[in-house]
């Protein structure tokens, strides 16, 4: 994929890169889950099993949807 650098001059994005902006992103998400849920219900179990579950299959869908956006040239 390429993606505009400061110089004008495209790059090259790894899937290595994917992998470490995905990571990043759900460490963020995974925060903000769990102290959304814990101020709904008032239940650390409750959140942590939500943080958990979501996290683990919304990572993988993120990490397919930057991979298959990787090959798309559309707006490039």
């Amino acid at each position: 994929m390429l993606e505009p650098h400061n110089d004008s001059t495209p790059r090259m994005v790894s899937g290595r890169r994917s992998v470490v902006k995905a990571v990043t992103y759900r460490i963020f998400i995974i925060c903000l889950d769990f102290v959304t849920v814990y101020l709904f219900t008032g239940a650390v179990r409750i959140a942590v099993g939500f943080m958990i579950v979501s996290n683990i299959y919304t990572t993988i869908v993120y990490l397919i949807h930057e991979r298959v956006w990787a090959r798309i040239s559309w707006g490039t």
